[in-house]
């Protein structure tokens, strides 16, 4: 099963780099980045704990080969961690770059020296075990003086008349109550209010700061777009291939069977038409029965060539657009089908974007009306301005699957020409749901 992914919403800290400090909105960021950082801080001592002992494990005893499978533990280890530290940064962000990791490969020796190649887990350690633990140690710290100085220093005016007698105050030292004409009490008070106000207003640019500086350092380690997008790449290509040659091996086939089946028949229709017509005089009983022979030939060339058209995008389609195509395909269902959404009569998109659109809704349909047991169906298609939405669901018995058969284990591929997805939700009992996802700006 293909899933289609929703739109990540765009990356919330670029837009609130600009903020002043007095508006409300810098300070509920302040918490947002203090929320992403100092949990970080516990998450890389694990992983810095864990990684440390497996891996020195691994390496000790890889000379026997024990630490072969240590290290694959490692390396699954930090993986693990990496996929916290990513959803950390994707909660704060928003929105983070793809990562791409090589299908692993079995788990024998040969097999695991293989998946020891794979360069984002090695990443993914380098990122756990040397690189999270000193930025965070270093990132915690600093956070939390800046907010114990803020928070001290606003406050020294109250918890300084705790502290023992006898000490040099700060203020004193720097003869600042002489300056000001008070007592050293009341200087160190408010010298106290003075630095904690300074802490606090540059408070939510250092903790942002931080939190930029930790982000950074993850997207550059624990993401590999371009890896990511060259993965994607061959698999469309691998896919498109593939589309491509099955729909080249239908072609021979219709043509094929165009050849053995109708034409033949057609060619007999005539024969025995121009048979009757010779013996309509002479021979009237066997003129009939030439033309009902004939009439047979005809159904039957019919029925051969409607079977043949299945899979074949109707004149409908390419005169009328999708939104007409799905309403005769609703209209010729044996379950009673309710179309709906925003296409519109008359609109049209590519061609290819529609094709697909029709065949995923016709093969849909086909299924309902064989295997679902279900009393009613519903289409809707959604033409959105990046996507075209195709959702179609039955209150039948469920149970539907791509890999079961029931003709929706093509529509993966067949879409995947089209750089769509598809997804289907069919429980046992139903009901079942099939949604399709079609790329329109490509």
């Amino acid at each position: 099963m293909t899933n289609s992914t929703a739109p990540a919403r765009p990356p919330v800290p670029a837009k609130q780099k600009s903020w002043p400090v007095w508006k409300a909105a810098s300070w509920r960021q302040m918490g947002s980045d203090l929320a992403y950082i100092l949990p970080g801080f516990f998450v890389s001592l694990a992983s810095f704990t864990a990684l440390t002992g497996l891996f020195t494990l691994g390496l000790s005893t890889f000379i026997v080969w024990i630490g072969l499978p240590i290290l694959m533990a490692c390396l699954a280890t930090a993986r693990w961690f990496a996929g916290v530290n990513r959803a950390a940064l994707r909660r704060w962000a928003g929105n983070i770059p793809p990562v791409h990791y090589r299908t692993p490969h079995k788990y024998s020796i040969g097999g695991m020296l293989k998946n020891l190649a794979d360069p984002q887990l090695w990443k993914d350690f380098i990122h756990g075990f040397l690189v999270t633990f000193p930025l965070r140690t270093a990132t915690f710290c600093t956070a939390i003086t800046f907010l114990a100085a803020t928070a001290g220093g606003l406050t020294q005016w109250f918890w300084m008349r705790f502290l023992p007698p006898g000490g040099t105050s700060l203020a004193e030292l720097i003869g600042l109550d002489t300056f000001l004409g008070v007592s050293p009490e009341t200087a160190e008070g408010w010298l106290g209010i003075a630095y904690g106000a300074v802490f606090l207003l540059l408070l939510p640019f250092i903790i942002h700061a931080l939190a930029l500086a930790d982000a950074a350092t993850t997207r550059a380690l624990l993401t590999n777009e371009t890896a990511a997008l060259r993965a994607r790449t061959e698999d469309l290509a691998t896919r498109r291939a593939q589309v491509v040659q099955e729909e080249a091996s239908t072609l021979r086939k219709i043509e094929r069977d165009l050849h053995d089946g109708p034409q033949q028949r057609l060619i007999r229709l005539q024969m025995d038409v121009e048979a009757a017509q010779r013996q309509m005089e002479s021979n009237p009983d066997g003129a009939r029965e030439l033309m009902e022979g004939a009439l047979e030939q005809s159904r039957e060339a019919l029925a051969e060539l409607r079977q043949l058209s299945r899979g074949i995008a109707p004149p409908l389609l390419a005169d009328r657009g999708l939104r007409a195509a799905v309403e005769s395909l609703a209209a010729k269902s044996a379950v009673p089908v309710t179309v709906k959404g925003n296409l519109v009569h008359g609109a049209r998109l590519a061609e290819g974007a529609e094709n697909a659109a029709y065949f995923v809704v016709s093969e849909a349909l086909a299924n309902v009306s064989k295997h679902a047991g279900a009393g009613t169906a519903k289409v809707a298609v959604d033409a959105q301005p990046a996507e075209l939405l195709i959702h179609v669901s039955d209150d039948g018995v469920g149970g539907a699957h791509v890999g079961k058969g029931h003709g929706l284990a093509g529509l993966v591929d067949r879409l995947a020409g089209v750089d769509g997805s598809l997804e289907i939700s069919s429980p046992a009992g139903g009901p079942t749901s099939l949604r399709a996802s079609i790329p329109l700006n490509g």
